[in-house]
C-alpha cells in the first residue's frame, strides 16, 4: 500500500483536517503491526534460490521482472515514507486537533522505525515538539510562523513528480537508455546524498528537492540496504488494538497524545546516534527525571510510565555521560522511590520489608515498570561495585537492597516474568558495593524459614534456585549465568554463614567417588562441567565459586573437582605448584572448620585418580613380561620419540616454577639451577669467598 502524500498534501493545503485524518488512519491500521527489516535477508534467500537453481543443471538464470518491479515499489515506498515524514513534523507543529495530533504521531511511530527516514525526525525543532508534546519541555519547538507554508508543501509535490519521471526511466527500454539519457539527465553526483546524513539544522528551511533528497538511481546502484515493512508480533502492552481510533476526552486524552509522542521518541533515539546527542545537547533528561519524580501514583494501570522509563533507559544505556548525570542528580534516589511505589512496599524495620505470603503476584504492568527502573538503576550503579561508598550512599543502597530482596522473593502472574525480574535484580545487586549487601541476611528468623548459623538463608536459597533454572538454559548462557556466579562467590567470600550454607548444597560430602565429577545432573556436576567451557569468561566464573566453596584451598579443591577440570583456574592464579593462594586477589581470612572425610570416601581413597578425581579400573600392566634390558630400550625409545616431537615443536615441555605457574623447561632449567648440582669449581670458589668475609 502506498501512502497517498500528495494527496495528504492537497487536504493540508486545503484545511481538510477530516481528509487528512482518514487517510492516516487507512495507513496506520495496514502497518500498525508492520516493522522495517533488511533486505539482506531477502538477499540472502534468493542467492540460496539461485544455487537451488543451479543445481537443477539450467544454463542461465536472472532476476526475474517481478523482482525489478518490486525494488522498483520498495524505493517508491522509501521516498513516500521520507516525505511523509516531513509532512507530518511539519503540520504537527500548527497547532492541530488533539485527535488528530494523535494519529499523526502514531502514524510517525510506524515510520520511526526506518533509520533511513529519520532525517526529519531528528532535528532539534522535531525533538522539541515531540518533547514538548511527550511532557519533557515547556519549551516552544521553534520560532517558525504557524501557518502552513504553500511553498514547502509546493516543494514535495515538485519532488515526488520528479520521482516518478526517475522511476519512468528505470522501467523504460533497455535500448533507448542512452538516447533518453540525453533528454533526462540524472541529478549530478554531489545531489545523491542520503537523507540520513542531513542530521542538522532545521529539514523545514531547506528545499526538500535537489541535494538533500535520496535518488532512485542512487538505491539501484546499491550500497545500503533498503528496508521493507513486514508483519511483527503486537506489543503485549497494549490492550487494544494498535489500528483502532478510541476517542480520549480530558486527561486520558491528553496522556494517550504524551504516551505516543514518547514511543516516537523512544524509536528516534534508539535507532539513531545524532538524536541522542542532541537530546543531551537539549538537556531534556532534566524534564524526563522531574516528570518521574513527581509521578504520585505508580500503581496506576497507564503504560505512559513503562515508555517514560523506557525512554530513561535507553538515554542512559546508550550515553554514560547522561547516566553520570542522572546518578549525580539523585537518580537513585528518585528510581528507588519509584520503585517502592511499584511494588507497595510496607516496612517492617528500616531495612525489611514485609512480605505477605498470600500477596497477590505482581501485575503485568507493575512487573514491566520493575524491569525497566532495575534496569536503568544497574545503568547509573554499575561502577560502584568496587567502591567505598559514605555513609549517606551506604544507607541510600542498603535502602534499595532491602526492596530488592523483596524483588527476589515475590512472584509475577507469568513465570516468565518471574525469571525476568529476579535476573535484573541479581544484575544489579552484583553492581552495588558488596558491603551494603548484609541487608539480605538481617531479616529475623521465621518457622519455616532456611537457616544457617542462625542466620535467615531465605535469599540465598532462592539465588541458589535461580541459578539452578539458569543452569538449565541452553541459550545465551554467559549472560545468564556469569552475575549469578559472581553474586555468589563474592557473597560467600563476605560471609561466613552463606557460605556454609550453599556449600552444604552445592558440595555435599564425597561418598561415591566411583564416577568423574564432571558426570551427572546434581548441581555440583554442571558447575564441573562449565569448569572446561570454551568461553573463558563463563568457566572461570564457576571455577571461582567452587574454589571459594573449598576455601581457596588447593588440595580440597582438586579432591572435589579432579585436577584435570582444576588445572584451568590453579594455572591462571599460578597454583599448579599445589600453594597456598599467594596470588590471590582477595584478602579474606577463612575460618578453621574441617573438611572431613566421609568413610565411603577413606576406603577408596588410595585408588583415586587424582586428574580425573575418581577410582580408576584396575589396568594391566602393559611392561608384564618384558625383561629389564627390554623395559630399559622401551623406555630409550619413548626419550627419543620425545625429543623429536620437541625438537619439530609439535610439543613443548613445560613444568611449574617457583610461583606455580607452567613455564618451558629449558626456561626452568636455567632460572632455577639446583644448588648441589653447581660445578665444582663453582662451590670451592664460594667456599673461598665465604672463608675471606
Amino acid at each position: 500500500m502506498d501512502v497517498d502524500v500528495e494527496g495528504i498534501i492537497q487536504c493540508i493545503k486545503q484545511g481538510d483536517e477530516n481528509g487528512v485524518q482518514i487517510q492516516l488512519q487507512e495507513f496506520n491500521k495496514e502497518y500498525a503491526q508492520c516493522f522495517f527489516i533488511d533486505t539482506e535477508e531477502r538477499e540472502k534467500l534468493k542467492q540460496r534460490k539461485l544455487e537451488e537453481f543451479k543445481k537443477n543443471k539450467v544454463r542461465d538464470c536472472t532476476d526475474s521482472d517481478s523482482d525489478t518491479e518490486e525494488y522498483m515499489h520498495e524505493d517508491r515506498g522509501l521516498i513516500l515514507r521520507q516525505n511523509l515524514a516531513l509532512v507530518l513534523v511539519r503540520f504537527i507543529r500548527t497547532g492541530v486537533k488533539s485527535r488528530l495530533l494523535r494519529v499523526c504521531l502514531r502514524t510517525l511511530r510506524i515510520l520511526s522505525r526506518d533509520k533511513k527516514i529519520l532525517g526529519p525526525l531528528v532535528t532539534d525543532s522535531a525533538l522539541l515538539t515531540l518533547a514538548k508534546i511527550a511532557g519533557l519541555t515547556a519549551s516552544d519547538a521553534c520560532d517558525e510562523a504557524c501557518d502552513p507554508d504553500c511553498e514547502f508543501y509546493d516543494n514535495i509535490i515538485a519532488t515526488l513528480a520528479e520521482a516518478k519521471v526517475l522511476q519512468a526511466r528505470v522501467e523504460g527500454d533497455e535500448g533507448e537508455t542512452n538516447e533518453q539519457d540525453e533528454e533526462f539527465p540524472a541529478i549530478d553526483e554531489d545531489s545523491k546524498s542520503d537523507i540520513s546524513n542531513v542530521n542538522s539544522g532545521d529539514l523545514d528551511s531547506i528545499s526538500w528537492c535537489g541535494s538533500h533528497r535520496t535518488s532512485i538511481n542512487e538505491m539501484h546502484r546499491g550500497g545500503s540496504h533498503q528496508k521493507v515493512l513486514e508483519r511483527g508480533r503486537r506489543d503485549r502492552r497494549e490492550s487494544k488494538a494498535e489500528g483502532e481510533e478510541v476517542e480520549e476526552e480530558g486527561d486520558q486524552g491528553e496522556e494517550a497524545l504524551r504516551k505516543e509522542a514518547m514511543k516516537v521518541l523512544c524509536n528516534v533515539v534508539y535507532n539513531s546516534t545524532w538524536a541522542q546527542e542532541r537530546f543531551s545537547g537539549l538537556r531534556l533528561l532534566s524534564g524526563l527525571t522531574e516528570r518521574l519524580s513527581s509521578s504520585v501514583n505508580w500503581s496506576s494501570p497507564s503504560s505512559l510510565k513503562f515508555y517514560e522509563l523506557r525512554l530513561m533507559f535507553l538515554i542512559t544505556a546508550l550515553r554514560p555521560e547522561l547516566s553520570t548525570q542522572l546518578q549525580q542528580e539523585g537518580g537513585v534516589s528518585i528510581l528507588t522511590t519509584a520503585l517502592e511505589s511499584c511494588l507497595e512496599v510496607q516496612w517492617k524495620d528500616q531495612y525489611e520489608c514485609a512480605l505477605d505470603p498470600v500477596a497477590p503476584p505482581i501485575s503485568l504492568e507493575a512487573s514491566q515498570r520493575i524491569v525497566e527502573i532495575l534496569k536503568i538503576l544497574f545503568n547509573i550503579t554499575y561502577s560502584t561495585h568496587r567502591q567505598e561508598p559514605r555513609e549517606e550512599e551506604a544507607a541510600l543502597y542498603r535502602h534499595l537492597v532491602a526492596i530488592l530482596r523483596l524483588c527476589l522473593m515475590r512472584k509475577c502472574l507469568l513465570s516468565d516474568d518471574t525469571d525476568e525480574l529476579q535476573g535484573h535484580t541479581v544484575n544489579l545487586l552484583s553492581a552495588l558495593p558488596l558491603q551494603c549487601l548484609d541487608v539480605l541476611l538481617t531479616v529475623p528468623l521465621m518457622p519455616d524459614s532456611k537457616e544457617s548459623l542462625g542466620i535467615n538463608m531465605d535469599c540465598v536459597h532462592t539465588l541458589l534456585m535461580f541459578m539452578e533454572k539458569r543452569l538449565d538454559s541452553g541459550d545465551r548462557i554467559k549472560e545468564k549465568l556469569t552475575p549469578i556466579l559472581n553474586l555468589l562467590t563474592e557473597s560467600c567470600r563476605a560471609h561466613r554463614e552463606t557460605r556454609l550454607y550453599i556449600r552444604k548444597h552445592i558440595l555435599p560430602p564425597l561418598r561415591d567417588v566411583s564416577h568423574r565429577p564432571e558426570e551427572g545432573t546434581t548441581v555440583k556436576n554442571r558447575l564441573i562441567r562449565l569448569m572446561t567451557h570454551l568461553d573463558t569468561d563463563l568457566k572461570h566464573c564457576a571455577a571461582d565459586l567452587i574454589f571459594v566453596l573449598c576455601k581457596e584451598n588447593v588440595r580440597r579443591f582438586v579432591k572435589y573437582t579432579g585436577y584435570g577440570n582444576a588445572a584451568g583456574l590453579l594455572a591462571t592464579r599460578g597454583l599448579l605448584g599445589g600453594q597456598g593462594a599467594r596470588n590471590s586477589n582477595t584478602s579474606v581470612q577463612y575460618s578453621s572448620d574441617s573438611d572431613s572425610d566421609t568413610e565411603e570416601y577413606r576406603q577408596v581413597k588410595d585408588r583415586i585418580n587424582p586428574v580425573t578425581g575418581r577410582v580408576e579400573a584396575e589396568q594391566p600392566d602393559p611392561m608384564e613380561g618384558m625383561t629389564e634390558e627390554e623395559k630399559e630400550e622401551e623406555a630409550k625409545r619413548l626419550i627419543m620419540l620425545f625429543n623429536k616431537l620437541s625438537r619439530d615443536n609439535i610439543i613443548q615441555p613445560m613444568g611449574v616454577n617457583e610461583e606455580g605457574k607452567l613455564v618451558p623447561m629449558s626456561g626452568l632449567e636455567e632460572s632455577s639451577f639446583p644448588e648441589e648440582a653447581k660445578p665444582e669449581t663453582e662451590r670451592d670458589g664460594d667456599a673461598e669467598e665465604a672463608d675471606r668475609d
